[in-house]
């Protein structure tokens, strides 16, 4: 796949990621949208995504995001869904159905395809590592592009941490920061760096946390009058399961946070022995081996006896 080549007589483009966008999603879209601006000059370029976090706004062009999603849609002759399938793109699926030209780019497992064209590489990094091997010409790379895919990739490999980090995937960030930004700001100030009321609800987390299984798995949970009592938003609890999952003797953690009444946002992460990836799809979500998700219904611990089902069956076999 060339994405130039599929683009290249769209006079309208339009480029979407998932809802709740991580650095991945954020990185990718934002990569692609500063590399379609520099090779499409003429085409009128969008991006649909909800607000990204405030460390992401180190991205150029970040500000020129759409956020909001009117109710007249307009008809793109190109769209990209990136780093997702189109249900999970919210407001913006309804552009991604009424493209002339569908294009789904993304390295979940779960993501079966959902474009006239798909390029699904379950094996890669990040969408952000796709999008760089995607670009053919590399000398139409510059510092803003190659900074927005070096966020994305060391976001989806914990910074080169997570077994997705591929000899590929090294290569390619070589090549990124060759291009002369500061990487390790970049990695400090996006990655590692909290604000105080993310430490407060870490702190929280971790404290509250339930060891169980023998200490394989632990899981911790925060709800709706936790995240008021804080002032917490989705993404100030980015980054609690995987600290979770650096506890002795863990193989999988689980946090989730209250969306609504009886409902939860659920958080997978794994070391080696469970494939979260398949635990989540048995409940209606996905994501990869190692890292996945879910949406589920019921009481907390209704919720923690589903899953542990399904992890303790992994784990015995």
């Amino acid at each position: 796949m060339n994405i130039y080549e599929e683009v290249k007589n769209a006079a309208t483009i339009g480029i979407s990621g998932h809802i709740r966008p991580d650095g991945d999603c954020v990185g990718s879209v934002m990569g692609l949208y500063l590399y379609l601006k520099k090779v499409c000059p003429d085409a009128k370029i969008q991006v649909m995504l909800e607000k990204p976090a405030e460390v992401f706004s180190c991205i150029s062009g970040i500000e020129e995001i759409h956020t909001d999603f009117t109710s007249d849609v307009e008809v793109f002759q190109a769209f990209f869904a990136l780093d997702a399938a189109k249900d999970r793109l919210g407001g913006a699926e309804a552009y991604f159905d009424h493209a002339e030209k569908k294009i789904n780019i993304d390295h979940h497992i779960s993501n079966k395809g959902c474009g006239d064209v798909n390029y699904i590489v379950p094996g890669a990094s990040s969408t952000s590592e796709l999008i760089y091997e995607l670009i053919e010409d590399k000398s139409l790379l510059d510092e803003e592009i190659a900074k927005a895919l070096y966020i994305g990739i060391i976001h989806d490999t914990g910074v080169f941490q997570y077994s997705n980090t591929s000899p590929a995937t090294l290569n390619a960030a070589a090549e990124l920061i060759g291009y002369g930004f500061d990487f390790t700001k970049l990695i400090d100030e996006t990655f590692y760096e909290k604000t105080y009321v993310q430490n407060q609800i870490l702190g929280r987390a971790l404290l509250e946390s339930i060891s169980f299984m023998n200490g394989k798995c632990v899981v911790s949970m925060v709800d709706k009058k936790t995240m008021d009592f804080y002032r917490a938003v989705p993404h100030d609890l980015e980054g609690i399961v995987s600290q979770l999952r650096y506890v002795k003797g863990v193989e999988c953690a689980i946090f989730m946070y209250q969306t609504d009444t009886m409902e939860y946002k659920v958080s997978l992460r794994s070391k080696e022995k469970v494939d979260v990836a398949k635990v989540a799809s048995f409940f209606g979500g996905g994501g990869h081996v190692r890292a996945a998700g879910a949406t589920m219904q019921g009481t907390f611990h209704d919720i923690v006896n589903n899953l542990s089902a399904q992890i303790a069956e992994q784990l015995k076999a």
